[in-house]
């Protein structure tokens, strides 16, 4: 039986689960698929383009993606890896976890990607652009490292009142238990 992922939401900086490195998918099955399924939707009702397991408070090397906004394109990525890069480029990045922070990073222009499947069959593939830069953000929040983690001074500046003020809703709401 499957667990109910309904009231399963996206937690927010600088909530610890956020620098955790996630532990690896063990168990390929309906209860992996309906999670899976319930970061989609999160993912798509906050119109990004990638979601990852710490960002829904679960320390699972798991993550969901979609940069076109095409159904077709959703990709779930169990266990990933990132084996090879090229190029690198900088852009600005936010992040549904950081909300109204935006970063300079530099990332690989082009990657390649090995996972697996919800029933456990490897994947493998070749990504560019936003594809590779998605690949590479989330895969961070797996290993617990954040685009904040990459600001400049300039960024730093800019982002300071708004951390502070993501900081102080954390603090404030800690006696609150969500699921």
């Amino acid at each position: 039986m499957s667990r109910d992922w309904s009231k399963l939401q996206i937690v927010c900086y600088p909530d610890p689960v956020l620098r955790k490195v996630c532990r690896p998918v063990e168990a390929f099955d309906a209860d992996l698929a309906a999670l899976a399924e319930r970061m989609l939707e999160l993912m798509r009702a906050e119109q990004g383009v990638g979601l990852a397991a710490p960002q829904v408070g679960l320390p699972l090397r798991l993550f969901v993606c979609n940069v076109t906004g095409d159904l077709k394109d959703d990709m779930i990525l169990v266990n990933p890896e990132i084996r090879e890069t090229f190029g690198d480029a900088e852009s600005q990045e936010g992040c549904l976890s950081i909300p109204d922070v935006t970063v300079t990073v530099r990332r690989a222009q082009r990657c390649r990607i090995v996972a697996s499947d919800l029933t456990g069959r490897p994947i493998e593939a070749d990504g560019a652009d936003l594809l590779a830069r998605c690949w590479q953000h989330e895969l961070d929040h797996l290993n617990g490292r954040l685009i904040i983690d990459a600001m400049s001074e300039t960024d730093r500046i800019a982002n300071r009142k708004t951390l502070r003020e993501l900081e102080r809703k954390h603090k404030s709401s800690r006696g609150v238990v969500a699921l």
